[in-house]
């Protein structure tokens, strides 16, 4: 009796040992887990914040080319916008691909044989027969009713596509026409093609998103002047945020802010960026004989914070002349610099709406394009 007592509590104590180096066991796992969950998530928010920052970067590497970018573009010409006839090619699809003929060989039943074909096989053969020539008959009658059926739809997009090609080659034939029309006034000077050439030329130009596309434009042919009105893009394109950075202490993603000198040093380079871009995309596209000076009004629709009040202040205006301006070189100068040399009138703090008097005033709200 004793002995029994004995071994069942060494049993006992093997079993709760067993118990606790499991329980032990699990806790460790459990820690591992939760090291291991932690190592994750803070690898997650390491790799976003350095994401966060990329993007910042390349929003100021943007604004950074916005005018070495121009520079090195294509200018835009009437060849360029000449509207060509597709010609597409009739595309059927699958309504060109016929459906395969039913084939007879998979409804024919196998012959009989051996001991089949004595005990009756033959006439259940010639039954089977029988039955699987119907099914093939039946599959082909409907095989053949899809297949009138995709002949009708086929003839029926070959002619809508025909249609189609028609009324396009109508449609570029008559653009290009007015086109052709259009490239003769604006060789003649005539003001309405100029300022029109000009609105397609400030159109297609690609700035970043967050620039407001509104423009207008007046010609002047007596003094071959180009006067644009050109909206400019508000303060806030120009990040105020330098990066991001991830603190472990606080499991948080931290911004890391740009001194407010920077922002506005980069923004009223960002101005001067733009009010050069412009100029020049118009001087690359035009004749001397025909413009052979710029005036860029650079204005910014803002609220006054000192009134809430809606305002819209000149922040840059500037007049160059073609041989003055392409004495400069852009690739390689400093922007602001640029418009100091061409006697600009520049905000002195376009980043608190200081405004300027433009050389030449247009309403930018009684006529405009752009978008």
């Amino acid at each position: 009796m004793a002995g029994s007592r004995s071994e069942w509590k060494t049993r006992e104590k093997a079993q709760r040992k067993a118990v606790e180096r499991r329980t032990r066991e699990i806790a460790k796992l459990a820690k591992e887990k939760a090291r291991e969950h932690q190592r994750s998530h803070q690898e997650r928010q390491q790799a976003e914040a350095e994401q966060k920052s990329a993007r910042i970067t390349g929003r100021v590497q943007d604004l950074d080319q916005i005018l070495l970018a121009a520079v090195r573009a294509r200018p835009l010409t009437f060849d360029q916008l000449n509207a060509v006839d597709p010609g597409k090619r009739f595309d059927p699809g699958r309504l060109g691909v016929a459906e395969p003929a039913p084939d007879w060989e998979t409804f024919t039943p196998a012959p009989p044989s051996g001991f089949r074909r004595v005990l009756g096989g033959r006439s259940r053969h010639e039954r089977a027969l029988r039955e699987a020539r119907g099914r093939f008959d039946s599959a082909k009658a409907r095989h053949q009713k899809r297949e009138k059926q995709r002949l009708r739809d086929l003839n029926a997009a070959r002619i809508a596509h025909d249609r189609r090609a028609a009324s396009a080659g109508i449609q570029a034939a008559t653009d290009n026409a007015e086109l052709d029309r259009l490239r003769a006034d604006f060789d003649s000077g005539r003001p309405e093609a100029v300022e029109w050439f000009i609105g397609k030329v400030l159109e297609r130009s690609a700035f970043p998103k967050g620039f407001p596309r509104l423009h207008r434009t007046a010609y002047r042919p007596e003094q071959r002047e180009l006067v644009v009105e050109f909206a400019l893009p508000p303060p806030s394109v120009v990040p105020d945020v330098r990066a991001y950075k991830y603190v472990k202490a606080r499991d948080s993603i931290d911004p890391v802010p740009r001194p407010r000198n920077e922002v506005r040093q980069r923004y009223a380079k960002l101005l001067a960026c733009v009010a050069l871009r412009t100029v020049h995309e118009i001087f690359a596209a035009t004749p001397g004989d025909l413009v052979e000076a710029v005036v860029f009004n650079g204005r910014l629709d803002a609220t006054d914070p000192a009134t809430g009040k809606k305002v819209r202040p000149h922040l840059v205006s500037v007049r160059a002349g073609r041989a003055a301006f392409e004495r400069l070189d852009l690739a390689d100068a400093q922007p602001v610099t640029c418009l100091k040399r061409l006697d600009a009138a520049v905000s002195p703090n376009p980043y608190d709406l200081e405004a300027v008097e433009p050389i030449v005033g247009l309403d930018l709200e009684q006529s405009s394009s752009g978008g």
